[in-house]
């Protein structure tokens, strides 16, 4: 067996594999499957960007499901929590937030992926939402990742210091900064200055990396011949939940008709994975927000109010 080559991570898979590792290491977890029947809510979609011919403002399927999700949420706002446990001394805290900030995936212009936070999108509406997640792309093309990913990486490794985590902080920047194959490169002297004198409003900052309050990946749009779907989902400490959009399938269902009699159809299904950290969340917790999600694909046209 011949060695063909050696891949060393940058910063991004750094973190994302220091946040999952933490989060399996730390977190109990518990999955479910939704499968939502997407065959009316389709329907209503395509009515939705009629006369809209500014392909920037065009609502996307992805766009209304993160607003469902959020829309579950708001009735089960104990899975829009943070959770900080003490295990030694069997201490925990569970913080409720008023608003829903979703960290969200995004493919990158270099084809890296990172999660940003989209900030409030409980309270916008569906063109609120596109203008941010359409503004957060163009500003992530402006941006140089490392030194946002760094400036993010940083700011959690100082808070773990204030925090009395010497041992961690010391690993950490060793890690990062130490010379070698494993060294994080940063913008330096006049490419640093230049970059950021870029405004903010025009870049990333650790602002838009920083944790959300929950996570909503969109598998689906990443290959939409996806066939089943993700059995299991990282959530990232402190958050208590994590929610997976697959792809759409067709798939045999049964319906019951307006006489009331069972009947086997092909409908268009879209599961949804939802992980819960068991410490903070029990299946009753979950109810209300699948009974909000069968209130919505049982009357689509809701999402016409959205807009």
């Amino acid at each position: 067996m011949a060695l063909v080559k050696e891949e060393y991570f940058g910063i991004a898979r750094k973190i994302v594999s220091n946040m999952t590792s933490e989060s399996w290491e730390t977190i109990p977890h518990a999955t479910l499957n939704y499968h939502a029947d997407v065959t009316e809510l389709l329907q209503e979609y395509k009515k939705i960007n009629e006369g809209c011919t500014d392909k920037s403002k065009k609502i996307t399927i992805n766009t209304i499901m993160i607003k469902i999700i959020c829309e579950g949420l708001k009735a089960a706002p104990k899975m829009n929590t943070h959770l900080f446990f003490n295990r030694k001394l069997v201490r925990g805290t569970l913080k409720y937030f008023d608003h829903i900030d979703v960290s969200m995936p995004m493919i990158l212009p270099s084809g890296e992926m990172m999660t940003v936070n989209m900030h409030d999108m409980g309270n916008k509406t569906l063109s609120e939402m596109t203008t941010a997640i359409n503004d957060t792309a163009r500003r992530a093309r402006n941006s140089n990742m490392d030194d946002v990913m760094f400036e993010v990486s940083l700011d959690n490794t100082l808070k773990g210091l204030k925090q009395g985590k010497i041992l961690q902080t010391f690993r950490r920047l060793y890690g990062s900064k130490m010379p070698g194959k494993h060294k994080v490169h940063t913008l330096t002297g006049s490419e640093k200055k230049k970059y950021y004198s870029i405004p903010v409003k025009d870049r990333l900052t650790k602002h838009d990396i920083e944790q959300g309050t929950t996570t909503i990946s969109n598998l689906g749009s990443i290959y939409r011949g996806q066939k089943g779907e993700c059995a299991l989902l990282e959530i990232i400490p402190p958050q208590t939940t994590a929610f997976a959009i697959n792809s759409t399938q067709k798939r045999p269902t049964v319906v019951t008709d307006e006489n009331g009699n069972d009947k086997i159809e092909i409908r268009q299904i879209m599961p949804i994975t939802i992980a819960i950290d068991h410490r903070a969340l029990d299946y009753g917790d979950i109810v209300p927000f699948f009974k909000k999600l069968d209130e919505i694909f049982e009357n689509p046209s809701v999402i016409q109010s959205w807009k």
